[in-house]
């Protein structure tokens, strides 16, 4: 369909994140989050390794990043793809580096935790990406990777007729314990639920036309009135290395 691009094309992410405006619309929708927060999830995490040095890839403008440094004490290094997500973490006094996950620029055991909150879906070659980040993982190093279920959100694309069963798979919830064990003996599963309050259909509308991959179904959303409920569903996977 027009419009229609992949996850993990690296063109289609490189397109989508060269301006920040996709994100932010996207993300303007969580106002109108109830029920636990999958960031405060993550972040527990990570402090819960007590690390003295953080990487997190995909950083985005630094929003993540900057918490884990004020709220754990730790040194954090922001890496993303897009110069411009760089730019924009920098702003906020980041040591932020453009960068690629697939092949990171960073020494053996140079980090305690890594953290890739809602990015791992945008990795080509998943495995690659993964064996990088054990990589620069100390003994005993932790990964924290956020990602959303295969049924997030499902009252929404139900209403543009999305089948999630015949996508590609990629790294969610239902799948990310089997990819992270390929590379770290010990996985745990957190899951975070709730729901989002799309107030109207423009705001449906306008939430599916700053997506990645689906915009093209933005114009099937119909009519409706009064808000719509939709339930959230993420997970947080914490996996150690050897």
């Amino acid at each position: 369909m027009s419009g229609e691009g992949r996850l993990d094309d690296p063109e289609v992410v490189r397109r989508e994140y060269a301006t920040e405006a996709g994100l932010r619309a996207r993300q303007s929708i969580y106002g109108g989050v109830y029920g636990p927060g999958a960031w405060d999830v993550a972040v527990a995490a990570v402090a819960e390794a007590r690390p003295g040095r953080v990487l997190e890839v995909g950083c985005g403008w630094g929003e993540f990043a900057e918490r884990v440094e004020r709220e754990v004490g730790a040194e954090v290094v922001a890496l993303d793809l897009s110069p411009r997500m760089v730019e924009l973490a920098r702003e906020r006094g980041l040591d932020a580096r453009v960068g690629d996950v697939e092949e990171l620029p960073f020494a053996n055991a140079d980090f305690d935790c890594a953290v890739a909150n809602w990015m791992l879906y945008h990795v080509p070659d998943l495995d690659r990406g993964l064996a990088e980040l054990t990589r620069v993982l100390r003994p005993c190093g932790r990964l924290v990777a956020a990602t959303n279920s295969n049924r997030h959100l499902n009252e929404l694309w139900a209403l543009v007729g999305r089948d999630r069963t015949i996508e590609a798979t990629r790294f969610f919830s239902e799948n990310g314990e089997e990819r992270l064990r390929a590379h770290f003996p010990r996985v745990e599963r957190r899951d975070v639920m709730g729901h989002v309050v799309f107030e109207n259909a423009r705001a449906a509308r306008g939430y599916i036309a700053s997506s990645i991959a689906h915009k093209h179904l933005a114009p099937l959303v119909p009519d409706f009135e009064g808000p719509l409920r939709a339930t959230r569903v993420n997970t947080i996977f914490v996996a150690e290395k050897a």
